[in-house]
């Protein structure tokens, strides 16, 4: 499969992106795109660059692949590894250092030089003191119960704050610190040719810039390196999700429209909290432009608009939603079990919440789900109910878009 001619089919709208979007779904073989310059498909991509018997890796992928991808580099090229860069400290692009620093051992040489961002040092650091957390989380999000979360990392023997050129034979590489996804983000450029690593500052769907589970996203900041990354001219795209893509106007276009996107999101929500209107405003006021929305590399598989906009809220707002009710909640099961009695008992509402899914609509569902859930929480030992709950839940699992709301639904219908 050319990548580069099914990425340009999908900006042109003459094809879908791959079904698996950030898997790609193609053969995970090893690509050279250019002179040098090779692309390895895998859930993160993993980019070497080759320079005068030198070899560097832009991103290094995840644990689970690291084998396969250090043989797929290794059936391309034997130059020794001097360089990889961490585009960010996430687990699917740092882990996949150790058959590197393995064959560099067995051969008697240094073990490769890592740069990262600054950040990426307080990620591993939050990541060991929070590794319950983010295990039950992302057995959550991506619906793998054996999932076991990291505490060892390999470290990054160099860091830099806003800024730095790193040479490699007769090739340079420019990084530069931008708060999006990640507060330890750097996207990269290859100086001749003009190739652009935007790292996950482009992942070919709608940005991870609202996660529900994880730490604050920056949508401002995110847009203003993706103009950033348009003024750089680069003739070739290589993101570490999702397709490479070549040409200077369509790589434009994906990157200008998806800074619009945030902007328009970011821009709006500010609007609405500075003219005092709550978060359930501002949640159910808010949509994309068409024009936007419908972007074949716009779309809600993984991320949802509607959680970036719950992001902005939190930057600027805090936790406070504006409901005065909300400030010190009662406990969830004490209000299910007075809206219970209010219906009728919990039978009423799992009833009502069974129909409410037959209607179909999205606002029927989101009724749906809070009902079957306080119906659960004040009858939790009744087996009519919990089948009543795995169903409407199920039934949202179906209606849902993003990767993250299936994953969150689907586990509370198997609870």
């Amino acid at each position: 499969m050319d990548l580069l001619e099914l990425a340009r089919d999908v900006v042109e709208g003459k094809a879908a992106l791959p079904q698996t979007g950030l898997m790609l779904g193609v053969d995970p073989g090893l690509r050279e795109l250019l002179p040098g310059v090779a692309f390895v498909p895998s859930f993160c991509n993993v980019m070497p660059l080759a320079a005068e018997g030198a070899l560097a890796l832009v991103d290094t992928g995840a644990e689970l692949v690291a084998a396969m991808n250090h043989a797929a580099v290794r059936a391309w090229t034997q130059a020794p590894l001097c360089l990889a860069v961490y585009t960010h400290g996430h687990v699917d692009h740092c882990m996949g250092m150790a058959p590197w620093d393995q064959e560099a051992d067995a051969a008697g040489r240094a073990r490769p030089r890592v740069l990262a961002q600054r950040g990426v040092l307080a990620r591993f650091e939050r990541y060991r003191a929070t590794a319950g957390y983010n295990g039950a989380i992302n057995r959550r999000q991506f619906s793998l119960d054996a999932l076991e979360w990291p505490t060892s990392y390999r470290a990054p023997d160099e860091v830099f704050d806003e800024e730095t050129r790193v040479e490699l034979g007769d090739r340079a590489l420019r990084l530069r610190h931008a708060r999006g996804e990640t507060d330890d983000h750097a996207w990269v450029v290859l100086e001749r040719p003009r190739v652009l690593y935007p790292g996950d500052l482009f992942i070919w769907c709608s940005p991870n810039a609202g996660n529900p589970q994880k730490v604050q996203r920056y949508p401002r900041e995110w847009a203003l390196a993706l103009r950033e990354m348009i003024a750089e001219q680069p003739a070739l795209m290589l993101p570490s999700h999702g397709l490479p893509l070549a040409g200077a106007e369509e790589i434009a276009r994906v990157l200008s429209t998806t800074a619009e996107a945030l902007e328009f999101l970011h821009d709006s929500a500010l609007a609405r909290m500075n003219a005092g209107e709550p978060l359930d405003a501002i949640l159910h006021g808010v949509r994309l432009p068409r024009a936007l929305a419908e972007l074949p590399w716009m779309q809600p598989i993984y991320d949802e608009p509607e959680f970036i906009l719950r992001n902005v809220w939190r930057q600027y707002g805090g936790w406070w939603t504006g409901d005065p009710a909300a400030l010190h909640p009662a406990p969830e099961r004490a209000l299910a079990l007075e809206v219970a009695e209010l219906a009728g008992g919990a039978q009423a509402l799992a009833s009502r919440a069974r129909a409410l899914v037959d209607a179909g609509d999205d606002v029927s569902l989101r009724k749906a789900v809070q009902l079957v859930r306080w119906a659960r929480l004040a009858a939790p030992d009744d087996a009519g109910i919990r089948e009543a709950h795995g169903a409407v839940f199920a039934a949202r699992v179906a209606c849902a878009t993003s990767l993250m709301a299936k994953g969150i639904y689907g586990a509370a219908a198997r609870a």
